[in-house]
């Protein structure tokens, strides 16, 4: 006989619309404060619903609410994303990956510059 795997799957907490609404308020706003403090060459726009991270070079980051399947979406040069949030760690992840770090990760490699954006929590 083989070995047995267990995988471990994490069920997501549904939310109610109106706090899945206040999560995201809440994060884009931190994205956004931390984009204030930031001292990398990032302009921003928040219009619609949608935050678009635009670096020196052109490049953008798009990030945005997916209120069907309660998930921020994020568009970067490295691919697309989706992250629900994590009610026990208190932060929105993809597997493992959480939001701020993936943010960091794609604007430094597409801006050319150290981002460290802070998530505030």
């Amino acid at each position: 006989m083989g070995s047995d795997t267990i995988l471990k799957v994490k069920e997501r907490t549904p939310v109610n619309a109106g706090e899945f609404n206040q999560k995201v308020d809440d994060t884009l706003s931190a994205i956004e404060d931390a984009l204030d403090a930031c001292d990398a060459g990032l302009d921003w726009d928040f219009a619609g619903g949608i935050l678009t991270i635009e670096c020196d070079n052109g490049s953008q980051v798009i990030i945005n609410r997916q209120t069907p399947t309660q998930q921020i979406w994020v568009a970067a040069r490295a691919g697309g994303f989706h992250f629900d949030y994590d009610t026990d760690e208190n932060c929105w992840k993809q597997g493992e990956l959480e939001l701020f770090t993936l943010l960091n990760k794609s604007l430094s490699e597409q801006s050319g510059e150290t981002v460290k954006l802070e998530s505030g929590a």
